[in-house]
């Protein structure tokens, strides 16, 4: 069993992002048992959960002429535009069936504000509004962090980052993470963990 001082953040592993979700990520639901069985070594455990409004900004439906993964500017700076997903109690935003929640100290949703998307379980995308993981973790003590789950581009990456930055030792397990890899974003985030002193192990 991992020390107290050690927690285990599962990034997003929801219906959505699995095989047949509205924004599938590659082979999503593989990491589901894998990710099951790590959750029991470790006594401080927080899952996020994507969680959207109907007509969330970050949807492309919502910019008549554009399309799924192409870019724009946003007030907060850029915005990838993804396909309708993660809406709030939808079969989509839940997790995964065979995901073991009751494992979990704390359900953290993130990207529930319209007007602005969430990857970070830490910080919404304007990388100023908090979501209150940094202070429940602080609280709880912990000092290091190991981050698992979808997408490993972009969500775990956000995330990974924010923990490191925030003073965390913090760890990527990519054996327990998929990644969606549109026009680089993977090789993007391996460097990203290597500028921000993130481990992959």
């Amino acid at each position: 069993m991992r020390p107290q001082t050690e927690a285990l953040i599962v990034i997003d592993i929801q219906n959505d992002f699995c095989e047949g979700g509205a924004l599938e990520v590659p082979g999503g639901s593989e990491i589901v048992q894998p990710v099951n069985a790590l959750m029991q070594d470790f006594r401080v455990v927080v899952l996020s959960q994507d969680w959207h409004p109907a007509r969330h900004s970050s949807f492309a439906s919502e910019h008549p002429g554009k399309q799924p993964l192409e870019l724009i500017e946003m007030p907060y700076g850029p915005q990838v535009l993804w396909p309708d997903h993660c809406i709030q109690g939808s079969v989509g935003a839940a997790f995964h069936p065979d995901l073991d929640v009751d494992c979990a100290d704390l359900i953290l949703r993130k990207g529930f504000r319209r007007e602005i998307d969430s990857y970070s379980a830490f910080y919404e995308n304007d990388r100023t509004t908090p979501t209150g993981l940094h202070g429940y973790l602080r609280e709880r003590g912990v000092t290091r962090v190991v981050v698992v789950g979808l997408a490993l581009d972009f969500c775990v990456q956000y995330s990974a980052v924010d923990a490191a930055t925030h003073g965390f030792e913090t760890v990527v397990l990519p054996e327990f993470c998929r990644a969606i890899d549109v026009n680089g974003s993977l090789d993007d985030a391996r460097r990203d963990f290597v500028a921000h002193g993130v481990r992959q192990e």
